[in-house]
């Protein structure tokens, strides 16, 4: 199934009429790399697309069922995973959060850009304060993407799961790298985070706008 989805999206990129903004952000974010991708839950099938050639990156996926396929699905597209997520029900160490914050941290220091969902597990458009540590303790910027389609399937569930259909048109847009101070104390942690939040709800109505919006749970051409 991972490599079915694999050979689906290149489907749809290949097929979609994709707009970057800002133009240039490749020549501004080459020299500030690697960075952390950030991205909502839901809006990420695409993200793989906006790598280019010469670029490292490591995705994390959450080690449940659905996540043994994105796994095989991003390494057929060729991005390197890190498995564990968080959690905010007290049982991060049984999701493989810690090893995976560590890893992270490691893959950044080796010069790979890092990709991962920002929001908090099951609650949508929430940014957690795990990303906002990860640049704090890496030294590496924090940068806010959105790819989207004017055509799509949404699905209604809790992170309006965005199912990307191919030969329409595409958006990917990138906000501002957001750092983070290394000796950061908690209320500094807390204005990260929602610039964070902030900078993604934007990124992603951005997307939109270019894309073409559709109704919740349709296709637009």
């Amino acid at each position: 199934m991972g490599t079915v989805a694999a050979s689906y999206l290149r489907l749809v990129w290949r097929t979609t009429r994709v707009v970057t903004e800002p133009a240039d952000i490749y020549d501004r974010i080459d020299a500030e790399m690697p960075v952390i991708v950030a991205m909502w839950h839901g809006q990420h099938f695409l993200v793989p697309f906006i790598r280019m050639p010469h670029h490292r990156v490591k995705v994390l996926i959450s080690r449940h069922r659905d996540g043994e396929i994105n796994a095989v699905a991003a390494e057929r597209l060729g991005i390197g995973t890190i498995r564990g997520s968080g959690s905010h029900a007290g049982d991060f160490h049984k999701k493989g959060g810690v090893t995976a914050f560590g890893e992270i941290v490691e893959a950044l220091a080796q010069g790979y850009n890092v990709a991962l969902t920002a929001d908090v597990p099951k609650v949508a458009r929430v940014a957690g304060l795990g990303i906002v540590k990860i640049a704090q303790i890496s030294g590496r910027p924090i940068m806010p993407v959105a790819i989207a389609t004017s055509r799509r399937i949404e699905l209604s569930n809790w992170d309006r799961t965005a199912i990307n259909l191919p030969f329409g048109r595409g958006a990917r847009v990138a906000g501002s790298l957001i750092h983070v101070p290394s000796d950061a104390d908690a209320a500094t942690l807390e204005l990260a985070r929602r610039a964070v939040e902030e900078a993604l709800n934007g990124v992603t109505q951005r997307a939109y706008e270019l894309a073409g919006r559709s109704g919740r749970g349709g296709a637009r051409g």
